[in-house]
Order: structure tokens, then C-alpha cells, then sequence
């Protein structure tokens, strides 16, 4: 089972996989009875594991984050009533944790759900598709600078051609003007295709 599928729901307790989704929900199943239902987002708000942060002392990080070191620590999981042993506990599993803005139900969620997450053998990581992204994207701009430094020369060279064919142009236009006058047309079309093979 993914770890980018598994889902909290507010007001329901436990974890979900997220089967499909809906313009009006979602359908989930419970990791606890293994019953899917619909849920309604219209009542209930939907909350991927993967995008919920935890404080720490320095920069928040990801949940998957406490979730990894639960799980390669030794210790046993705490009583999720006393809110004694679980500081303590995660003092000494994620000690860079802000205590004083994760709060002891934070911490009792988070036993429960690694858990409920360990018992159906959920494997707790991160897709690495947005790093591939993130690199795409870095490359994007180096890429487009090349362009953007020969557009005023091209500019540039557009202009003198326009400048050459507007020089160009001033005797066609007269050469009609003659053809009005009298003059034989026949003649000023001759010249028009000489210049343009010319050119």
C-alpha cells in the first residue's frame, strides 16, 4: 500500500486509502475495519499524509520524517494516555520536535496512526517524482536564456531588411505611375522581375 493514498478525514477517527475521487467526495477504505464508504467533502475536509508538516526547533518538517525515525528506534511505543511517557518518547526518538507547539493529542495521533500504518504494512516514504520535477524545472531557464540573447539580433537583422526592402520598393512604385501616364506597361514589368530575381 502506498504512502501517498492514505488519508485523515476530520471527524472520522482512524486512517484511510484513498480509492477514487469525486467532485463531491471521495471513496475511501478504512485501514482499521477495511470497509470503503463514500464521504462527502461537502461535511468532511480530507487530509494527505504526505502534505501534513510537524514544528520543530529549526524548519517544519514533513511527517513521513517522524514517522521514519519511529520506526528505526528501539523504543517501544507509550501509552497514548499519558502524556508524560509520549514527550518523553518523542524526545527521544525526534528530539528536534517543538514541544511547545506540538501538543500531546498531536502526539498521541501520531502513535496511533504509525500504528494503524504499521499494521497494514504501509511502506512510509515519499514518492520521488517531484525531485524529477523540481530538476526539469531548474533546467528550464538555462535553456530559454540562449533565445532570448539573439532575439536583438534577429530584431536587428529584421530591420535592415525591412530598411533594404522599403529602399527597394520606391521605384516599383513608380514605375506604376508611369504605366499610367502613357507609357508602355509591359516594359515596367520586365524591370519589376529582373530586380526581383536580382534580389
Amino acid at each position: 500500500m502506498e504512502y501517498n493514498r492514505i488519508i485523515a478525514i476530520t471527524g472520522l477517527p482512524g486512517l484511510f486509502e484513498l480509492l477514487s475521487s469525486k467532485t463531491d467526495g471521495a471513496i475511501v477504505k478504512s485501514l482499521e475495519d477495511g470497509n470503503a464508504r463514500f464521504v462527502s467533502s461537502r461535511v468532511h475536509n480530507f487530509s494527505h499524509l504526505e502534505s501534513i508538516e510537524i514544528y520543530t526547533q529549526k524548519d517544519n518538517v514533513n511527517l513521513v520524517n517522524v514517522f521514519q525515525a519511529m520506526q528505526t528506534s528501539a523504543d517501544t511505543l507509550p501509552d497514548g494516555k499519558d502524556s508524560g511517557t509520549l514527550k518523553a518518547y518523542f524526545q527521544k526518538v525526534y528530539p528536534d520536535m517543538d514541544f511547545e507547539r506540538v501538543y500531546a493529542s498531536d502526539m498521541k495521533k501520531m502513535v496511533k496512526w504509525f500504528e494503524v500504518l504499521r499494521k497494514n504494512k504501509v511502506d512510509i516514504t515519499l514518492p520521488e517524482a517531484p525531485e524529477e520535477e523540481a530538476e526539469v524545472v531548474a533546467e528550464e531557464p538555462a535553456a530559454e536564456e540562449t533565445p532570448k540573447k539573439k532575439a536583438p539580433a534577429k530584431k536587428a537583422a529584421k530591420e535592415d531588411a525591412a530598411g533594404e526592402e522599403a529602399t527597394k520598393e520606391k521605384p516599383k512604385k513608380a514605375a506604376p505611375k508611369a504605366a499610367k501616364a502613357g507609357d508602355g506597361e509591359e516594359k515596367p514589368k520586365k524591370a519589376a522581375a529582373k530586380k526581383k530575381k536580382e534580389e
